[in-house]
């Protein structure tokens, strides 16, 4: 066989596995079929084609005939093409939802106009709002017409999906839903006076829709503004927008990323600036950061230090920037807000922003007007500086901190902040110019950042500052303690293999107990009248009631949802040196020491976590005065359970005190990144929290405590396995009811995984 006949054997073979993988009988599908999914293969991955005829075979057996199924095969790739292909579950979930409500028919004109409005929303972000929307129209508007209890599909979606690519031609995301909102409320108990809304023909309808017009819509100038880039500053990046809502108090911010550079989706114009020279000057910012900005680490930087790093930083770019066009210097200054001078009260507000505001106000402007001396010294100092040449991002931060160290007062770090002319609409949030030594708990990251050789404490990263509630003054000693993280040294996992297998008919016993909690892929709803498949039981029930003569029950559909969990762990293990103590374990009077049955009962819970699919993490602390709490990570979110951490659990060892508030602080920093809807930290101590250099037993205690009030404030749930046996003495006072006190300590490898099975049932 030739190589062109073996090419076509190929596709022929392929057609007909995609085609059997579709499994759709429509006659009208097999006509363009093959079409479509050459089409698909040219923009999507292998496993975004798999996932493309997942969800065509879903709208192709949900009953709703042929059009629903040609529309998403015909336009999805085009999709696909604009927001990418990670966007198909989100609409996978818009197109669910309407399944299972009375607006099933709505589904059809959804898909039509789908990649019309891809078009004008071509990033997932814009595109995710307008699913919400949708969602959000739907609930609104099905089943309320007039009070009657009887569900009812919505009178005006189908007319807005038909007219939305019209209303995006005219509108921003955020006047969209204005436009929608308007009509909701007006017409939510009128269904003709509803549609003729959403179908453009009611005189309120235009007249909202052209109340909404305004600003410059970025998708309509994004090929110009993408040359002017090229153009005047020799720099390319895709143009990313994100939707505004312009009844926010503090909008976000442009930035720029690995993805590209991130713009408002519409600008107004401002006083004596429009719209696309709003855009031109974010853009040239932006360019001019990419340019000269160097980053720096952040992690020994107060927020104060930070902030006024980044407006000198700001002020360099703009006044370089406007050296090789000074024509920018007229919209710059139109743009930048001129703080009044006193306009901020100190004695109670924080007015850092409001004076470096006016800083940043007096580097650009020659004709400012500010007579404060200080702020009057250091604009001289920054233009002696520049006069030289570029200068640096390092010169100008050690500017910006001798300003900050010059002029702080402690009125600076009240609560209240003065906001008011402050905002620099054309700045970026500067995301750009800090670099951290904490980018993940990954140890990738820590081997990054390690020596080849090197000693132990050369492994831990620069400190993370947390404070400390001090319940006498009921205030907290801000930035009071020094954290250290770093990877936990290796060991031999063979060890925790040892130890499983020593445990293995309690792993068998839990492991019954696991297929029980595990999620299932399908959970069986039955007695539905509009359901995905027929419940062939209850239709065969219904014809015999038929042909008796009864009233057949019509609920002969059955549909089917996912059962899963949506949870993440976090195991915080106390290593303090109390952990070496030995105990008798069994009936022969054998001791073992309470680190060697820790570790045991967390290799049993780690595995048992493993079998239930739930992320994870594992991370140990100890302390050495409020100067060197130490955290250390066992286990990342990213890792499998395996060797790499079984050697760290092998390893562990016991050493100083108990700083317990600041090591759930810093976990709380990692299990807020997780994405799942329930987060779990699950503290295993054998102590109460105390440290070599407090000699208040109250003081860690109450430290303890409101670091749980401020974890559940985040909506972390923190649960804590006390091995004390006088820990009822004060455990109560930390963690509430959310304890539990395991008295005999040989029994921890059986009752950790248990307790956390009860917890997350």
């Amino acid at each position: 066989m030739n190589a062109k006949n073996g090419d076509s054997a190929n596709w022929t073979e392929r057609l007909r596995v995609c085609r059997e993988r579709l499994a759709c009988g429509f006659p009208q599908v097999g006509e363009v079929f093959e079409e479509c999914l050459r089409e698909a293969l040219v923009v999507l991955s292998s496993r975004g084609v798999d996932a493309y005829l997942d969800s065509a075979r879903f709208l192709g057996g949900m009953g709703r005939g042929v059009e629903p199924v040609l529309a998403f095969l015909e336009e999805w790739p085009a999709i696909a093409r604009i927001v990418g292909e990670d966007t198909l579950p989100a609409v996978s979930a818009t197109i669910h939802a309407l399944w299972k409500s009375p607006n099933a028919k709505a589904i059809t004109p959804f898909l039509e106009t789908m990649a019309a409005v891809a078009r004008r929303l071509p990033s997932g972000q814009q595109l995710q709002r307008y699913l919400d929307l949708t969602l959000d129209f739907m609930e609104r508007t099905t089943g309320s017409i007039h009070g009657i209890h009887q569900t009812f599909a919505s009178p005006g979606l189908p007319e807005f999906f038909a007219q939305a690519p019209t209303l995006l031609d005219k509108l921003s995301i955020a006047g969209l839903r204005n436009w929608v909102d308007y009509g909701i409320r007006n017409y939510q108990n009128h269904p003709e006076r509803q549609r003729e809304y959403f179908r453009l023909q009611s005189a309120d309808s235009r007249a909202v829709l052209q109340r909404e017009r305004h600003g410059t819509l970025l998708v309509d100038h994004q090929r110009q503004l993408e040359l002017y880039l090229r153009g005047l500053w020799d720099d390319s990046a895709e143009l990313v927008p994100y939707p505004t809502d312009l009844d926010q108090q503090h909008p976000s911010a442009p930035y720029y990323d690995a993805a590209g550079i991130r713009l408002p989706d519409v600008l107004d114009d401002a006083p004596g600036v429009s719209g696309i020279d709003r855009y031109r000057a974010t853009l040239a910012h932006i360019a001019g950061h990419r340019r000269w900005s160097q980053p720096m680490f952040a992690d020994n930087c107060s927020p104060m230090q930070r902030m006024a790093i980044e407006i000198f930083e700001d002020s360099r770019v703009d006044t370089l920037i406007v050296r090789s066009y000074p024509g920018l210097r007229r919209v710059f200054l139109a743009l930048h807000p001129v703080p009044v001078a006193g306009a901020c009260n100190p004695e109670t507000t924080s007015c850092l922003r409001h004076r470096l505001t006016m800083v940043s106000r007096a580097l650009l402007d020659p004709q400012h007007g500010y007579q404060d001396a200080e702020l009057r010294k250091f604009v001289g100092h920054f233009h002696q500086t520049m006069a030289a040449g570029e200068s640096s991002s390092e010169e100008i931060a050690t500017l910006a901190l001798a300003y900050i160290a010059r002029t702080r007062r402690q009125s600076d770090q009240l609560a209240t902040v003065h906001f008011a002319d402050t905002a620099v609409s054309y700045r970026d949030d500067n995301r750009h110019l800090w670099r951290f030594h904490e980018l993940s708990d990954d140890e990738e990251m820590f081997d990054q950042q390690r020596p080849a050789a090197a000693a132990v404490d050369i492994d831990r990263l620069p400190p993370r500052h947390y404070p400390e509630w001090d319940y006498q003054t009921k205030s907290y000693r801000p930035d009071w303690v020094s954290l250290y993280e770093s990877l936990h040294p290796a060991g031999d996992a063979g060890d925790i293999d040892r130890l499983l297998e020593k445990h293995a008919a309690l792993a068998r016993r839990l492991k019954r107990l696991l297929d029980i909690l595990k999620p299932q892929e399908k959970v069986r709803i039955r007695y539905q009248e509009d359901g995905s498949e027929l419940d062939l039981d209850v239709a065969i029930r219904s014809l015999i009631d038929f042909k008796g003569g009864a009233t057949p029950d019509p609920r002969i559909n059955m549909s089917h949802r996912t059962n899963g969990r949506n949870l993440a762990v976090l195991v915080l293990l106390d290593l303090s040196q109390s952990l070496a103590d030995k105990v008798k374990v069994g009936t022969s009077g054998d001791e073992q020491s309470i680190l060697e049955l820790s570790q045991e009962a967390v290799s049993l819970l780690a595995w048992s976590i493993e079998q239930l699919g739930d992320p994870f993490a594992i991370a140990g602390f100890h302390s050495d005065t409020r100067h060197d709490v130490r955290y250390l990570h066992l286990k990342g979110y990213s890792e499998r359970w395996g060797d790499a951490v079984k050697s760290r659990l092998a390893a562990m060892q016991a050493g100083y005190s108990t700083r317990m508030g600041a090591a759930m602080r810093h976990a709380a920093h990692y299990l807020t990144a997780q994405p799942a809807e329930k987060k779990l930290l699950l503290v295993l101590t054998d102590g109460q929290p105390a440290d070599v250099d407090v000699h208040d037993d109250r003081l860690l205690i109450a430290d303890a405590r409101k670091s749980v009030e401020e974890l559940d404030q985040q909506g972390i749930f923190t649960y804590c396995i006390s091995l004390d046996r006088n820990a009822d003495d004060y455990v109560s006072d930390i963690f509430g009811g959310r304890y539990t006190v395991i008295d005999k300590i040989e029994r921890l490898p059986e009752r950790l995984p248990e307790l956390f099975m009860a917890l997350t049932r």
